[in-house]
C-alpha cells in the first residue's frame, strides 16, 4: 500500500465512524419512534448543556442527517488528510467553540445537527488555505468554495424557515475563520524552494559584500 493511499484510509476512518454513530442514532429514533431532542443545545438553561457535546449526532429527520451527512464526511475527511498533525486539535476546538457560542448567543429552541461543525470546517480550510499561501491548500479552499460556496446565505436569519438555527451556522463559520488564523503557523506550509532560497540571499547585505570583494578580486587576477 503506498503512503498516499494509507494516508487517506486513515483520515476517512473517523469521519465514517462519526456517520455511522450518526446514523445509528436516528435510526434508533426512527425504531423506537421518540426524538433526542432533549440533546440538543438550548441556550442559557442548563438542560440545554449536554447538547454541547452531543447536538450534532441529532437531526430532525433523515433528509436533515441525509443533507449533513456528504459535507461532513468530505470535509472532515479533508482536514485529517491535509491537516494531520494538527487535524484533532482542530476539529475539537471547532466543534467545542462552535457550540459553546451557540449555547450562549442563540435563540431560546433546541439548537440539533452537525450544520455548525460542517460551516467551521469549510471556513477553516478554505480561509486557511488562502492564508498559507500553499498551492495544495489553495486548489482545495477554491474546491470547498466551488461546492459549498452558497454556505455563505445560511448564517443569516431565513425568516420563510425558521427552524433553521442560522446561529449555528454563523458561529461556525466565524469559529473556523479564527481558527485558521490561530493555527496559522502549525501544521502544512508553504514549501520553500531553492531558488526562492538563492532569493532571499541576494537581499542579504554580508552575501552581496562577500560578492563584490569576489568580483574585485577577479578583476585584479584579470589585470
Amino acid at each position: 500500500m503506498n503512503s498516499e493511499k494509507k494516508r487517506f484510509i486513515n483520515s476517512i476512518i473517523f469521519p465514517l465512524a462519526l456517520l455511522l454513530i450518526i446514523w445509528l442514532v436516528k435510526f434508533v429514533e426512527y425504531m423506537l419512534n421518540t426524538h433526542f431532542d432533549f440533546l440538543g443545545i438550548y441556550p442559557l438553561k442548563w438542560e440545554g448543556l449536554p447538547g454541547i457535546l452531543f447536538s450534532p449526532f441529532i437531526h430532525a429527520d433523515f433528509k436533515h442527517l441525509y443533507a449533513n451527512s456528504i459535507p461532513l464526511l468530505i470535509l472532515s475527511t479533508a482536514l485529517f488528510y491535509f491537516y494531520r498533525e494538527i487535524g484533532w486539535k482542530i476539529f475539537l476546538d471547532i466543534y467545542l467553540t462552535t457550540n459553546i457560542w451557540v449555547w450562549i448567543m442563540a435563540r431560546p429552541a433546541w439548537h440539533i445537527g452537525a450544520s455548525g461543525l460542517i460551516y467551521g470546517l469549510a471556513s477553516f480550510i478554505f480561509v486557511s488555505g488562502i492564508i498559507r499561501k500553499h498551492n495544495r491548500l489553495m486548489a482545495l479552499s477554491m474546491f470547498v468554495l466551488f461546492l459549498y460556496g452558497g454556505l455563505v446565505w445560511g448564517i443569516f436569519p431565513n425568516f420563510y424557515q425558521e427552524d433553521i438555527s442560522w446561529e449555528s451556522h454563523l458561529m461556525g463559520l466565524i469559529a473556523g475563520l479564527v481558527y485558521a488564523f490561530y493555527f496559522k503557523n502549525e501544521g502544512p506550509q508553504k514549501p520553500v524552494y531553492h531558488w526562492e532560497e538563492e532569493d532571499d540571499n541576494d537581499d542579504d547585505p554580508y552575501y552581496m559584500v562577500d560578492e563584490e570583494n569576489t568580483k574585485n578580486e577577479e578583476l585584479k587576477i584579470n589585470n
